[in-house]
C-alpha cells in the first residue's frame, strides 16, 4: 500500500485544495485560512465581511527608495520586516520574523511618511493583504510588495528552521531559497 497523501481542503466549503491555492484573512485576527478559487471570488470585492482575498501577485520593487538612515530611524532589531496597512488599527503595522514568531514592532513610526512620500509604489499596496517585505541581511537590499500569506510563510520558515542564536546555517540557506523563489515569480517595478 502506498501512503496516504494529506490533502487539504477549503476553511469555507470543505472541498480538495491543490497545493498552490488562494487564501482569505481575517483582518481583526490576522488569521489566514485556505480557500478554493469559488470560496475566494466571494471575497474579492471590497465591503464589510469578516475575510479579505489575499491577491497572488508579487511585485519586485528595483528602484525602492530606503536609506540606511531612514531604516535606523525605523527600530527595526533585524534586518527582515515586513510592513502593512492594518485596517484595524487604521495604521502601518511593522512585523519582524523571527525564531518565536513573528513579532510586531510597537514603535512609533516618524519616518514611514518619508518612506511612502519617495517611494509612490507604497500608496498601491491593499490594505490588509499585500505587505512591503524588506530584506537587508548582509549587502542585500530587496524590496517586494507581497501578499500577506508570503510574509507569513517567511515567518513560519525561521521559526520551523532556527536553531542555537544565530538561527544556524539551515536557516539562512531557507531564507535565501525563500527570496530566490520569490524573486522568480514577481514582475519588476518601478516607483512612479
Amino acid at each position: 500500500m502506498r501512503p496516504r497523501v494529506a490533502l487539504e481542503h477549503c476553511d469555507m466549503c470543505n472541498a480538495e485544495l491543490a497545493a498552490e491555492h488562494q487564501h482569505l484573512i481575517d483582518p481583526l485576527s490576522r488569521q489566514l485560512i485556505c480557500a478554493c478559487q469559488p470560496c475566494a471570488i466571494l471575497f474579492d470585492n471590497p465591503g464589510e465581511t469578516k475575510y479579505k482575498s489575499v491577491p497572488r501577485r508579487i511585485r519586485y520593487l528595483s528602484n525602492f527608495r530606503l536609506t540606511d538612515a531612514q531604516w535606523d530611524n525605523l527600530r527595526i532589531p533585524i534586518q527582515l520586516a515586513f510592513f502593512f496597512n492594518s485596517t484595524v488599527n487604521e495604521r502601518i503595522v511593522a512585523i519582524y520574523p523571527g525564531s518565536a514568531g513573528a513579532t510586531e514592532s510597537l514603535l512609533s513610526f516618524e519616518s514611514w511618511g518619508e518612506i511612502a512620500a519617495e517611494n509612490p509604489i507604497l500608496e498601491q499596496m491593499e490594505a490588509d493583504v499585500e505587505a512591503l517585505l524588506v530584506n537587508r541581511v548582509g549587502n542585500t537590499r530587496d524590496y517586494y510588495i507581497v501578499p500577506i500569506d508570503e510574509c507569513y510563510k517567511l515567518v513560519g520558515l525561521i521559526r520551523t528552521h532556527w536553531s542555537g542564536l544565530s538561527g544556524g546555517t539551515e536557516v539562512w540557506r531557507e531564507i535565501a531559497e525563500f527570496y530566490a523563489k520569490l524573486k522568480e515569480r514577481a514582475s519588476e517595478v518601478k516607483n512612479a
